[in-house]
């Protein structure tokens, strides 16, 4: 029995490596496309692209919900799509828009760190529009990361205003998606799987008219002149394959580790981020610049494991709002873009 137990241990031990180093993969090969695109194939229209990656997520799940059914669906009141899912949608389309305007015009190390403001911008918000109690803990926990973006801002050798406000920006629609989801989504237990199912071809219809008013023009003309067009649109499609790809290894992750192993690791997938990108665009970091990076992602960890100990306490002491009791309440993608940042 105890060799079982072992190896069972040992199992459940891969399995969650596994399942943390997909998810790295398809969160850095999503930032790093993105990137690319952006840079490399001068294909400028973030709007656009934000627009493909709702259309493959909303094919994606459709596929898995409804012809290989590995997910049962969750179904959702006619009337709460609207009521509910639609508001939610239209945060999701903005916070996944600005995400790719601030890929355009800053590194993805500087936008990485300051998507990592997430936490802060949730829990002011929080406390400003709803009065939310908070421990002390965790406001002490908010010092490093606001003390890390400051620095990494200050000492960014690339940095650029408009990609910074849409980043910020960015955050503050991640951490407004994060509190409308409390509260618009009560009664309602998504995964990634089905969260992408209902939102994304609302995103899809938000956002394509603008696309096609504000970039179509310009697409016209970037296909007339670039070099290999049909080969870079490959890539463009590709890229929102992996990004649906990366919403079904959200769930994996999440249902094979724990809400701890989770948030270190979401942390830890940022500095991979940083790492890989400065490897293939070798975009100038100054050693300031990466000493406040690092300081931000202590600060993030901090964070975490604070909310989940003041998440353990015994019944009548009082509970951090916004911080899951259990992994089912990290099923709708919430603070992290982290999972954030990706559709």
């Amino acid at each position: 029995m105890m060799e079982e137990g072992s190896l069972w241990h040992q199992w459940s031990m891969i399995r969650s490596l596994l399942a943390i180093l997909q998810w790295w993969g398809f969160n850095v090969t999503v930032i790093i496309m993105n990137k690319w695109i952006f840079q490399n194939l001068d294909f400028k229209f973030p709007l656009t692209v934000s627009c493909v990656h709702f259309i493959c997520s909303s094919m994606g799940a459709y596929i898995v919900i409804k012809v290989l059914k590995i997910k049962p669906l969750i179904v959702v009141d006619p009337e709460d799509r609207w009521k509910r899912i639609f508001p939610m949608s239209f945060v999701f389309c903005i916070n996944i828009v600005l995400g790719n305007i601030s890929l355009r015009y800053i590194p993805v190390s500087f936008m990485q760190t300051i998507k990592s403001f997430t936490p802060a911008t949730t829990v002011v918000l929080q406390w400003l529009v709803w009065r939310k109690y908070f421990d002390w803990r965790i406001w002490a926990s908010l010092v490093p990361i606001v003390g890390g973006i400051l620095l990494t801002s200050i000492t960014e050798l690339s940095f650029n205003l408009f990609g910074f406000c849409a980043a910020l920006f960015g955050c503050l629609a991640t951490s407004t998606k994060t509190i409308l989801a409390e509260s618009l989504l009560h009664g309602y237990k998504f995964d990634s799987i089905n969260t992408v199912y209902y939102m994304a071809p609302f995103a899809t219809m938000i956002l394509g008219v603008p696309a096609f008013l504000l970039e179509g023009n310009g697409i016209l003309d970037w296909f007339e002149s670039h070099p290999s067009p049909w080969s870079a649109l490959i890539i463009i499609l590709s890229s929102g394959v992996v990004a649906f790809c990366l919403n079904f290894s959200i769930f994996y992750v999440i249902h094979s580790t724990t809400a701890v192993t989770f948030n270190v690791a979401g942390n830890l997938k940022v500095a991979v981020a940083v790492l890989v990108s400065w490897m293939i665009f070798r975009n100038p970091i100054s050693p300031m610049n990466g000493v406040g990076c690092g300081v931000t992602l202590v600060g993030c960890t901090f964070y975490g494991y604070v909310s989940h100990m003041l998440s353990q306490q015994q019944p009548g002491t009082p509970r951090t709002p916004c911080t899951p009791r259990n992994k089912m309440e990290l099923l709708i993608p919430l603070v992290n873009d982290k999972v954030e940042g990706k559709v």
